[in-house]
């Protein structure tokens, strides 16, 4: 057991958190070194307007990403899957979203890792059935943050990245 405390002391990792969406994708880049010290890196929304061309408003979800890992280089990218949905467009146009994404992330070599907003409900507060104002919270804590990160997309995305360093990064030492 202390080998593999010893070895996470030694990881210093980026990791970026997107949630995504057509209007508005939150993005959140934390870092995570020193044990289990998380610090906030940057994080903030890539907005579009409504009536831009659908294209127009991908192409700009993809050049924000493809920035925002160019600026951060980030080890690992976690965004937030969507299973369902009452409007079928909204989805469409969500998976599209999901599409432009992937294809920035893969042009650095990077693989996303997916999580159901349960999973990350879960990783955050230890409870599947906690509301956003309690995730905010939780995240405002686990950064050491001074007010809750704004807007909520933001905020969501800084849950993701958070997930990914739970779910994923505590995973793999274990498994050493």
């Amino acid at each position: 057991m202390h080998e593999l405390i010893f070895l996470y002391k030694e990881t210093l990792l980026i990791i970026l958190g997107i949630d995504p969406g057509i209007a508005s994708t939150g993005y959140g880049v934390i870092k995570v070194s020193g044990g289990d010290l998380l610090s906030l890196v940057d994080y903030g929304v890539i907005k579009t307007s409504p009536g831009e061309n659908q294209g127009l408003r991908l192409k700009h979800i993809y050049d924000r990403v493809n920035g925002i890992i160019n600026g951060h280089r980030p080890d690992a990218v976690a965004i937030e899957t969507i299973f369902h949905s009452k409007n079928l467009k909204s989805l469409a146009m969500v998976s599209e979203a999901i599409g432009v994404i992937s294809l920035a992330a893969g042009n650095y070599g990077l693989n996303i890792q997916k999580f159901t907003p349960l999973e990350i409900k879960s990783a955050i507060t230890r409870s599947g059935k906690a509301t956003k104002g309690q995730i905010q919270e939780m995240v405002k804590t686990i950064l050491n943050l001074d007010s809750l990160p704004r807007p909520d997309h933001a905020s969501d995305a800084l849950a993701i990245a958070i997930c990914y360093r739970t779910n994923v990064l505590f995973s793999q030492i274990e498994n050493r």
